[in-house]
C-alpha cells in the first residue's frame, strides 16, 4: 500500500444493514419505518410531564398509539437531540428541550399527520 493511498472504510453487516464499525447505531425509527410516537429523556419529571401531555393529546385526537419512552442516551444522541425532553413523531424530532402543553402536542400531531 502506498503511503498516500486512501484507506477504505471498513463496514460490517448485521441484519442486512451496513454501517461503519464503531459508528453510532441507527435509531429504531430508521430500522422499522413504522408510525410511532416517542419521548426522549432520562425519566425526569419534565420527561414524564411531556409523556402525560402526549398521552392526553393522543386521546383527544382519537389516536390509539402507544408511546415509547426512550431513556438510553446513545439512542437519544442518535436522533441528534442534545436537550431533553424531546418528542419524536414518525421518526422525526418535532420538539426538544421543553415541556409542551397538551394543546401544543395536539397542534403538532395534527400538522405532522395531515
Amino acid at each position: 500500500m502506498s503511503l498516500f493511498e486512501k484507506k477504505k472504510k471498513e463496514t460490517t453487516s448485521c441484519n442486512g444493514e451496513n454501517h461503519y464499525k464503531g459508528g453510532m447505531p441507527k435509531p429504531e425509527h430508521a430500522k422499522t419505518g413504522s408510525a410511532s410516537v416517542k419521548i426522549l429523556g432520562s425519566g425526569c419529571p419534565k420527561c414524564n410531564q411531556l409523556e402525560a401531555a402526549t398521552k392526553e393529546a393522543l386521546q383527544q385526537l382519537g389516536m390509539g398509539m402507544a408511546i415509547d419512552h426512550v431513556t438510553d442516551f446513545s439512542e437519544i444522541a442518535a436522533y441528534g437531540v442534545m436537550a431533553t425532553p424531546a418528542l419524536v413523531v414518525d421518526g422525526k424530532v418535532v420538539s426538544y428541550g421543553k415541556v409542551l402543553k397538551t394543546k401544543e402536542v395536539v397542534e403538532i400531531l395534527q400538522k405532522v399527520r395531515s
